[in-house]
């Protein structure tokens, strides 16, 4: 009775509303000044006055219409519902419990091209080698092979070489890692500064003497401490091919836990910094130490114009075949790529470690004996008992062929007759002593060599490109050229093993705190990089250069280094001393989210190319909260407690929420059962959410920061008391929150429209630090059939489909897990994305399966010296999304490649770029000047993804020039997954994009292609031209805007 008043009420107002209208309308006219009586006679332009007043009125009337429809629609709505407001406000409780929110009217639509779906369906360029084929191939198992333990005995006809000599070249080089057992700082002082300082007057004395240098952190810090002389020498140097430096990234990046933002932003760190100081631009990759080998890399080697590269880090029975098939080098090419235009030369070391006694040839104990560091009376010495000798007069023929003997073995694994021979260890060559150990001695050989005809050899010092120099001119053909009859690959080189069955996995979770906050921190500098661009060309529009305070850029430089440095890998991985960990937290900036105080003022930066709708949490101090927008209008709020314990509220702190089709079930030990169904899609997933422990072998090798050694298969988590469960609903979200002793696992549905709302939020709160060699993991069971089948991405970059092997042991089948996995049938495909990198894996048909922290007592002989006991409570932050896929869909699962859909590109987006609160504190009293700052004129097309907007350094490393960087990918697109509503307008383009209507108010001046590190340039384009992107593309251009 009440509710039919309350309608009549609603009614008779519009009604009167109507009415009244019409009587204004109708007043409007009879009152118009134009309208003119003269005797009662109308002139004939008054008639056509009064006709355009009648046809004004027609169309009034059909608007009032249309409001009166809308309204009356609306309170149908409500009456269904049973829907009013008590209060007038909005959101507001209906009679059947739903919540009803404020409509949001902006009419949404989805256009992509069917040709931008062409590229996930069509033909790729056909690999050699294609890595999943390979390990379906191998046995894995580990015969010994003799001297060379995981290989086979190298054999070789005396007369190989008679007709075209071996080239070898062998590679002085000094691994220095930023940060490992000892701080970056103290390596520095022991270490780092007295090899660069001896390289300078040791490289000096013989022209023929060679040396290479990767890591720029190191190499940057020596340089503002030495003195011109210094300088100049080491420019001598470069110029006369004696000193090269490789990769020349600001550190020796990890390449599985690593975001692809970071691994190009060091990248571009380091080759600028190359730039304003020396001048020179990278030929060749080194990557010696990363604990296996993704397929971005060489991708973006070739982008930033280096035309070879190296890799050393690869599973033993990989290399073993690698060698038998002569395949260690090969052309790496994208499994993408329809074409050849991804592919880079890459060379693979062959034997077990880079360091000396595995690099000269099979034999470790003869090549042992040619390390001249550890000749007797030094600190170090050989394990296989037979110590290094001075070379003299009277046992240098006898050195010289036992040497020989190494490289001819050796280079019976390439294809060439040009041998690379690499020549140090880590933080070797810091003695002057031992320069002139290695060099003297060696050149004794190479001379004997040399002048011996009848050894068909020259030997000599090279540098890496000289290697890769030669192998390309014995060929005949231009640099990074493909060799005739090299084999072209596709894949990665995942997982790695060093020895047995010790898989080095247990790195893709070590230390989840930090590769959380890393991420976070990542995030911050790329919305800071953008907007400081944006605001420094936003001054210069307006003429106010001056008043900006450039001298910001400083703090930009510093974040840019602090987060490239924590690329290394050693660092990201979790794989260095504690006291190094702290020193790593400690460069950066690490700020709480503070309690805003009522009344504030906060300002909301969407980093995110996209129009986004979600919600924005902030914590205040008052239950009483009102919050509105620039203009004055309210905005939705949901109030919810802060929860000082598992059932205790904070009475001082409170969560609001500013502006689903999921079903919650209850929980059942340590396992929640759930069922997602999409609201259009009438089937439901089972899914199961299960926690399990695994435990560290009983025998001598145990996992430790490096290694995962389990006791076998996990075991459930297990609790003697139930959980403590709690539930909050409310209009903008509704969440379960489950409490056990170790972790608390928050469920969070967002009911707003668009990609916030399409996905389950999962938060687990992880502390395990009361535990002794365990691992927690997060396992979700499902009804999919996945089959053993599934999918993880690569540094956020690109997808590469996995395969569970029985044949495998357990660890073996854990890979990273940087930004998302999924698994898949022929109806759907489910996705966990995440916030943080972590190990995956699918142990079972429908399983995904996660570990989320590790606990472990020992080290595990790797050279730490330590286990991982540092744990700290950490929030492992994950998105959920099913995906309906549509009939037809079938044909790409068994194929090397796997996308994305724009659905899930855009979840992976808002994960790990966070809508950020800034509070405002005003300097005086009143309303501070705030309005939003909207710098976009047109919408990027949905498949293109802003990775940066860099300001690019001046001469002077503390200010900027007036030119800045943007950075663009396309994204890969998997159009055969159905797509709701995804709250913005998303358009294709086929690739193109106009960046001169792309910024508002600001005037473009100039648009130039570059390489990916900017070191080459195309020649610029004309200022209104339309770029064009392939799918997968990252491309860089130098804009000067203003």
């Amino acid at each position: 009775m009440k509710l039919r008043k309350q309608v009549t009420v609603c009614g008779g107002a519009i009604f009167c509303v109507a009415v009244f209208s019409l009587y204004l309308m109708l007043d409007r006219v009879q009152h118009d000044p134009a309208r003119r009586q003269s005797s009662g006679n109308f002139p004939r332009s008054q008639i056509s006055v009064l006709q355009n007043r009648i046809e004004q009125l027609e169309q009034l009337l059909e608007e009032n219409h249309q409001i009166i429809s809308h309204i009356k629609d609306s309170v149908m709505e409500l009456t269904d519902t049973g829907a009013v407001s008590p209060s007038g406000h909005l959101p507001f409780r209906s009679a059947n419990g739903s919540w009803v929110l404020p409509f949001d009217g902006r009419p949404t639509f989805l256009a992509v091209k069917p040709q931008d779906c062409q590229f996930a369906v069509g033909n790729r360029g056909q690999a050699d080698v294609q890595m999943l084929d390979v390990y379906s191939l191998l046995k894995f198992d580990n015969p010994d092979g003799g001297v060379w333990k995981q290989g086979f005995d190298i054999t070789y006809e005396p007369d190989e070489w008679d007709n075209e000599p071996l080239q070898v070249f062998v590679v002085p080089h000094s691994h220095n890692d930023p940060g490992w057992v000892k701080t970056f700082d103290k390596y520095f002082t022991d270490q780092t500064q007295h090899i660069l300082n001896n390289m300078v007057v040791k490289l000096a004395e013989d022209p023929r003497r060679k040396f290479i240098w990767s890591e720029i952190s190191f190499f940057s810090k020596w340089w503002e401490t030495a003195d011109i002389h210094k300088q100049e020498a080491v420019r001598k140097l470069i110029l006369g091919g004696q000193l090269e430096i490789v990769t020349g990234g600001w550190v020796m990046t990890d390449e599985a836990n690593v975001h692809y933002f970071a691994m190009i932003d060091q990248l571009i760190e380091g080759h600028q910094w190359l730039e304003r100081n020396l001048g020179i631009t990278p030929r060749s990759g080194w990557a010696v130490d990363p604990f296996g080998h993704s397929a971005t890399m060489p991708y973006l080697l070739k982008r930033a114009n280096l035309t070879s590269m190296l890799i050393q880090r690869v599973h033993y029975s990989i290399k073993k075949h690698f060698a038998s098939t002569r395949s260690l080098e090969f052309m790496w090419r994208q499994a993408w790529d329809t074409g050849a235009n991804t592919d880079i030369f890459c060379h693979m070391m062959p034997f077990y470690s880079y360091d000396v006694p595995h690099t000269c040839g099979p034999d470790p104990k003869i090549c042992c004996q040619f390390d001249f560091k550890r000749l007797p009376g030094g600190r170090i010495n050989c394990p296989w008992k037979v110590p290094p000798k001075t070379v003299v007069e009277a046992n240098i023929a006898e050195r010289a062929h036992l040497l020989l003997d190494q490289y001819r073995k050796k280079s019976k694994l390439y294809r060439s007759k040009v041998l690379l021979v690499p020549l140090g260890d880590d933080f070797r060559y810091d003695k002057a002593l031992e320069w002139d150990q290695q060099y003297i001695n060696y050149q004794k050989l190479f001379d004997y060599m040399n002048t011996h005809p009848e050894m068909h050899v020259q030997a000599q010092f090279g540098t890496l490109t000289d290697y890769f120099n030669a192998v390309y001119k014995a060929h005949s053909i231009p640099q990074g050229s493909r060799p005739p009859e090299y084999p072209v690959l596709s894949g990665d080189f995942f997982a790695y093993a060093d020895r047995e069955d010790h898989y080095w996995t247990g790195y893709f979770t070590s230390r989840p705190f930090y590769k959380s906050l890393d991420r976070v921190i990542e995030s911050h500098l790329r919305g800071a990089e953008i907007l400081y661009s944006l605001a420094v060309a936003n001054a210069r529009h307006a003429g106010m250069e001056g008043r900006y305070p450039v001298s910001d850029y400083a703090l930009l430089v510093d974040a840019r280094r602090s987060v490239g440095l924590f690329q290394h890998h050693d660092a990201i991985t979790g794989t260095a001393k504690e006291n190094v960990v702290i020193d790593y937290g400690t460069s950066w900036t690490q700020q709480d989210q503070g309690i805003i105080i009522i009344p504030a003022y906060v300002v909301l930066f969407n980093p995110v190319e996209q129009e986004r709708l979600c919600a924005v949490t902030v914590l205040v101090n008052t239950v009483r909260v009102r919050i509105l927008t620039e203009d004055g209008q309210t905005v939705p709020v949901q109030l919810s407690a802060q929860w000082s314990s598992a059932s205790q509220m904070s009475a001082e702190v409170f969560e609001v929420k500013k502006r689903v089709f999921n079903k919650l079930s209850q929980h059942v030990g340590s396992t929640l059962h759930t069922s997602i169904k999409r609201k259009d899609d009438p089937r439901e997933v089972k899914v199961q959410m299960q926690f399990m422990v695994y435990g560290t072998r009983p025998s001598k090798d145990k996992s430790g920061a490096y290694l995962f050694l389990p006791d076998g298969k996990a075991k459930p988590y297990n609790q003697k008391e139930p959980p403590v469960v709690r539930v909050v609903e409310g209009p903008l979200f509704s969440e379960v929150v489950a409490h056990y002793q170790h972790f608390q696992q928050t469920i969070r549905i967002h009911n707003v429209p668009g990609v916030d709302g399409l996905s389950v939020e999962i938060t687990t709160m992880v502390d395990i630090r009361d535990q002794t060699n365990k691992e927690l993991a997060m396992r979700l069971v499902t009804d999919i059939q996945s089959g053993d089948v599934f999918y993880t991405d690569l540094n956020g970059f690109q997808m590469q489909p996995r395969r569970h092997y029985l044949k495998l042991p357990l660890q073996a089948n854990f890979y990273p897990m940087p930004s998302q996995a999924y698994i898949q049938d022929s109806h759907h495909r489910l996705t966990l994305h995440t916030a943080q990198s972590l190990g995956v894996s699918s142990l079972e048909s429908g399983q995904l399966e996660v570990i989320m922290d590790r606990r472990l007592m020992q080290d595990d002989n790797r050279g730490l010296g330590q286990g991982l006991k540092d744990n700290k409570k950490t929030a492992n932050r994950f998105r959920l999304l099913l995906e309906r896929r549509s009939t037809g869909n079938k044909m790409t699962d068994s194929g090397t490649t796997s996308f994305p859909s724009i659905l899930s590109h855009m979840t992976d987006a808002v994960l790990n770029h966070e809508v950020l609160a800034l509070p405002v504190l005003p300097k005086r009293r009143g309303i501070p000047p705030l309005q939003t700052f909207a710098p976009l004129k047109s919408l990027l097309p949905c498949d293109f993804h802003l990775l940066n907007m860099r300001s690019i350094q001046s001469q002077d490393p503390h200010s900027p020039s007036p030119y800045t960087a943007l950075i663009l990918h396309r994204l890969g697109l998997d159009c055969g997954l159905e797509v709701q509503n995804l709250g913005f307008n998303c358009t294709t383009t086929q690739g193109q994009l106009n960046v001169s209507g792309l910024f508002k108010n600001l005037d473009l001046q100039l648009l130039q292609p570059m390489s990916l590190t900017l070191m080459h340039s195309s020649t610029p384009l004309a200022n209104d031209s339309t770029i064009s992107l392939d799918p997968m593309e990252i491309s860089a251009f130098k804009l000067k805007l203003r």
